[in-house]
């Protein structure tokens, strides 16, 4: 009886703790905790470099609303900006890369190049989000086959649990996040795909290999 009681005692203690935790946390730990919630769902022990970020508190962005240019701003008037980050996007044939912004609005993703969107992502046509399990930024934003797509959308980002803990949250979609080992596939456009492999090096590159592949190290 005393074992019972000392047992329930004890549960209780720990509630009441927890729930002054609670109760004493600000709006803004609150939204990093859930956030960090959806990240170690995502990635713990899948990819490298997870441990690491855990004590990095995420921003809100990384780049402001006023930072964009006001061309881009007329474009997606209306929506709410939510997370703005600069990000290197690869060509699907050729693999270039290319200085872009990636800005996620409440209903969609952007690829924004200066004064232009590149490519529109709504959120609720997003196939899927993969990463390797390595310590690189790639990222893949996976796309329907349509006419208003050109393809999915290869991104490296400096922030990459950041980012896609942002891009799934915003886009209620945590469960089609993908960590891939050795390679992936992805989609070109008209209906072809193309493969990138992911290996282990002395030094981090992307490259486009002899056999076509997009390498990255």
């Amino acid at each position: 009886f005393l074992m019972q009681t000392s047992e329930m005692l004890q549960k209780i203690c720990m509630r009441n703790l927890v729930r002054k935790y609670c109760r004493g946390l600000t709006a803004e730990r609150k939204v990093q905790l859930q956030q960090k919630v959806v990240t170690s769902a995502v990635f713990s022990g899948k990819k490298e470099g997870y441990l690491e970020s855990l004590s990095q508190p995420f921003l809100d962005t990384r780049l402001k609303e006023n930072d964009l240019n006001p061309k881009v701003l007329q474009l997606i008037r209306g929506e709410n900006i939510k997370y703005v980050t600069p990000v290197v996007k690869y060509d699907r044939n050729g693999f270039k890369a290319r200085e872009r912004l990636l800005v996620l609005t409440q209903s969609s993703a952007y690829v924004v190049e200066m004064a232009k969107i590149k490519q529109k992502i709504e959120y609720s046509t997003l196939k899927g989000i993969s990463t390797s399990n390595l310590s690189d930024g790639i990222v893949v934003i996976h796309v329907p086959e349509d006419n208003k797509q050109k393809g999915d959308v290869i991104l490296q980002c400096e922030h990459i649990f950041e980012t896609v803990t942002k891009l799934c949250i915003l886009a209620n979609k945590q469960s089609v996040v993908k960590v891939v080992k050795g390679s992936l596939r992805f989609r070109v456009g008209s209906g072809k795909e193309g493969t990138m492999v992911f290996t282990l090096g002395p030094e981090p590159q992307v490259f486009k290999d002899k056999t076509g592949q997009l390498t990255v190290v």
